[in-house]
């Protein structure tokens, strides 16, 4: 007797895990182990959601046209070049599984998004791993982990789950040194946090070149991570591949009519942002206050280094969470001395402070 065999590299693959939404038997908690808004989506939003549920027999638009539309007027794009996918994450498994195979590398920072390694080994590709500097991205490093089969490089900008970013004028050296036949992946989930003035999300270099593409979604500033929804920029030759491997409906209704208000109601989003402009360096101070290790962050979220305190991460961990306060291990991006913690509303914020006072004892 025989089972069905499944291809080579798939079970090597360790699944991925997403942040905790339970502890135990405390009902009450305060996730922020996923990176999501504490504001919420956009009542505009939910109001068009709440109007298509009636409709939900229907299929949706298979090409997202009004949502391509909606997301080209905002950010001042060409519609055609816009591919909407079912989060972010699927079109970073479309990319993997239309231009890697077996024998071929896909690059990224060595504490880069889980998913660029799981996707490439679905689709039979090596995952190379790139040594950071400081907890950041080092273009040189990058660059020196290029070979003869490298065919994707993913670069998260900002970077989860430290936080770091690197500015425009490196995204283009980076660009500037790789082959042409080399995809660069820059994916920019973060991008509405930044207020940097060295950063962009990269539309100038998917501008100007053929092998450039940037992905975002909507499941963070824009609160909307339940619907799945993401898009990305492309060249034109990229979204033709993109329209022919995507399925036919891969986006739902409900996700097409959020979208199109959430990313109008910019004044919405200003509103996140702000509020996270407000915690960043509150908490990023209290940490320290501490003794705890705070990488900088542009995010909507910090990376606490519990390393030189006398106390474990997973220790941490286990206490905030007896106290309903979720935060996320990342043990499984390399950084077993860190939690990631989620910028939360103001009493969830201050719940954090007290509690890893107490723990700490400082």
């Amino acid at each position: 007797m025989t089972t069905p065999v499944p291809q080579p590299g798939i079970m090597t693959i360790s699944p991925y895990v997403g942040g905790k939404s339970k502890a135990g038997e405390n009902q009450n908690v305060a996730k922020l182990s996923s990176n999501e808004s504490p504001l919420g989506p956009s009542p505009k939003a939910v109001t068009a959601i709440e109007a298509v549920v009636a409709n939900a027999h229907r299929y949706p638009d298979g090409g997202s046209l009004l949502l391509t539309e909606a997301i080209a007027e905002v950010h001042k794009l060409d519609a055609t070049r816009i591919v909407c996918g079912n989060g972010s994450d699927e079109l970073i498994s479309l990319l993997n599984t239309a231009f890697v195979g077996p024998g071929d590398e896909v690059l990224f920072p060595e504490h880069g998004f889980l998913m660029y390694a799981i996707s490439a080994s679905v689709a039979g590709a090596t995952p190379v791993k790139a040594p950071e500097v400081d907890r950041t991205t080092n273009v040189d490093n990058l660059l020196a982990a290029v070979t003869e089969r490298t065919k994707i490089v993913f670069l998260a900008n900002p970077n989860n789950p430290t936080g770091t970013y690197l500015p425009y004028s490196e995204i283009e050296r980076l660009r500037a040194e790789l082959r042409d036949d080399i995809l660069l992946v820059l994916d920019a989930a973060y991008a509405e946090y930044v207020t940097r003035d060295d950063y962009r999300a990269g539309v100038e270099l998917v501008d100007s070149h053929d092998n450039v593409v940037m992905t975002r979604t909507f499941s963070k500033i824009y609160g909307l991570a339940a619907l799945r929804l993401g898009w990305a920029y492309c060249p034109p030759d990229i979204v033709d591949v993109l329209h022919r491997a995507r399925g036919p409906f891969n986006v739902n209704a409900l996700a097409q009519a959020g979208g199109i208000e959430a990313v109008r109601d910019q004044a919405h989003i200003e509103k996140a942002r702000l509020h996270n402009d407000k915690w960043l360096p509150i908490l990023t101070q209290s940490f320290r206050g501490m003794g705890l290790g705070v990488t900088p962050s542009v995010g909507n979220f910090l990376l606490i280094d519990f390393d030189g305190s006398g106390k474990a991460a997973n220790e941490a961990e286990a206490y905030l969470a007896e106290k309903g306060l979720l935060l996320r291990a990342v043990a499984g991006y390399g950084l077993p001395t860190c939690l990631r913690m989620t910028i939360g509303q103001d009493d969830e914020n201050h719940a954090v402070i007290e509690a890893l006072r107490e723990f700490l004892g400082t």
